[in-house]
C-alpha cells in the first residue's frame, strides 16, 4: 500500500453525494461551507465558481474541474455575481432543465466527499481552498468523467456500484493530480517521491507497531544512519522517530474518535509496550491522559447530533 493509499483508505474518504445537473441560464447554485470537500466538472457549457467575490470567480470549461475545500460557503453559476439558490430551491427551479434540448443549458457533475478522523483533517489541509484541474483528453481524469456522466444520466442495473467505484477513481485521481501540482502537497506526499525516503516512510506505515531504530530505517532506504537522518530532516521537517511519534499519535486519536478499543488495545495497535508507556506518551504529545481526550470528543460528537453543533455536510441536492 503506497502512502497516499495509506492516508485515504484511514481518512475513510467516500463519495456522499453526487448528481449530474442540466441548467439553461440564469442560473445559480449556493453550497455550504460544511462540505468537507466538493468537486465540480464542466460537461458541456460553462460555469463560474467563487467564494464571496465574484471579481475572483474561476471559469470552468468542458473538461475542466474544481476541487473545492470547506470552511466557506462557495457558488457555481452561469457567470460571476449570478443569483445562487440553495440546493432545495434549484432542484425545484431547473427540475425541467434535464428534458430540454438547449445549447444554452450547462451540464455539470457536483460531488460532496466525506472524510473521517484526523488522517482526514491532514489530507484536506494540504489542498488549497480551490484547485481548478484541466482533464485534457487522455487524461484518466477526463476518461472518468465520461463515464461518471453517462452513468447518471442512466439507470442502469448496479448503477450505485458503478458510481461509487468511479467516485473513489475520481477523488484519487483528482488529489494525486493537485498533489503534483500544487506548492501546498504535504512532506511526506513529496518525500514519498524520493526511492530511498519512500522505502523508509512505507516501512513506517506498513508496521507502526514496530520498535523501529534509526539504524534499521536507515538500512531500509539504502543510506548511512547519518546521511538518511540528514536527509529525512531536510525533507520532511523532522527527525524519524519524531515522524513515527506524531503518526502513531494520529493514529491513536482515530482510534479513541472511532471504536471502543480500551487504552490496552490501542496501546498494541499503536506500537507501545502497555497501556502505561502509551498513556505517558499521549500526555507528552497532547497534555492530557487519552481517556480525557476520548470523553471530550464523545461530548463534542453528542453536542454535534443535539442541535447544538454543525452535523452533516449540508448537500440534499440528488
Amino acid at each position: 500500500m503506497d502512502l497516499l493509499q495509506d492516508h485515504l483508505t484511514r481518512a475513510r474518504a467516500s463519495g456522499g453525494v453526487f448528481a449530474r445537473t442540466v441548467a439553461v441560464p440564469p442560473w445559480g447554485l449556493r453550497l455550504a461551507g460544511t462540505i468537507q470537500l466538493s468537486l465540480h466538472a464542466v460537461v458541456q457549457g460553462r460555469a463560474w465558481l467563487w467564494f464571496d467575490d465574484p471579481e475572483a470567480a474561476i471559469e470552468l470549461a468542458p473538461g475542466e474541474l474544481a476541487l473545492v475545500r470547506g470552511g466557506v460557503d462557495h457558488h457555481i453559476a452561469h457567470e460571476p455575481a449570478a443569483a445562487c439558490l440553495d440546493p432545495e430551491e434549484f432542484r425545484a427551479q431547473h427540475a425541467h432543465d434535464t428534458h430540454l434540448d438547449d445549447r444554452r443549458a450547462t451540464v455539470f457533475l457536483c460531488g460532496a466527499y466525506r472524510f473521517s478522523g484526523d488522517v482526514g483533517e491532514g489530507l484536506l489541509r494540504a489542498l488549497p481552498q480551490a484547485l481548478p484541474l484541466s482533464a485534457a483528453v487522455g487524461d484518466p481524469l477526463h476518461d472518468v468523467i465520461a463515464v461518471l456522466s453517462r452513468e447518471l444520466a442512466g439507470s442502469e442495473p448496479g448503477r450505485q456500484t458503478v458510481l461509487d467505484r468511479l467516485l473513489d477513481i475520481l477523488l484519487v485521481l483528482a488529489i494525486r493530480t493537485s498533489f503534483r501540482t500544487s506548492g501546498s502537497a504535504p512532506r511526506w506526499f513529496r518525500a514519498s517521491a524520493d526511492p530511498r525516503l519512500g522505502a523508509a516512510l512505507q516501512a513506517m506505515h506498513d508496521d507502526a507497531t514496530r520498535a523501529w531504530t534509526v539504524p534499521e530505517l536507515a538500512a531500509v532506504s539504502g543510506l548511512s544512519r547519518a546521511a538518511f537522518a540528514r536527509s529525512f530532516q531536510r525533507a520532511l521537517g523532522q527527525a524519524p522517530m519524531q515522524y513515527l511519534t506524531d503518526w502513531r499519535m494520529t493514529l491513536a486519536r482515530d482510534y479513541l474518535r472511532t471504536d471502543r478499543s480500551t487504552l490496552a488495545q490501542v496501546a498494541e495497535r499503536t506500537g507501545y509496550a502497555s497501556p502505561y508507556a502509551f498513556a505517558a506518551a499521549f500526555r507528552r504529545h497532547h497534555g492530557e491522559p487519552p481517556g480525557q481526550w476520548r470523553q471530550q470528543q464523545l461530548e463534542r460528537y453528542a453536542r454535534s447530533q443535539d442541535g447544538t453543533g454543525a452535523a452533516g455536510d449540508g448537500v440534499h441536492f440528488v
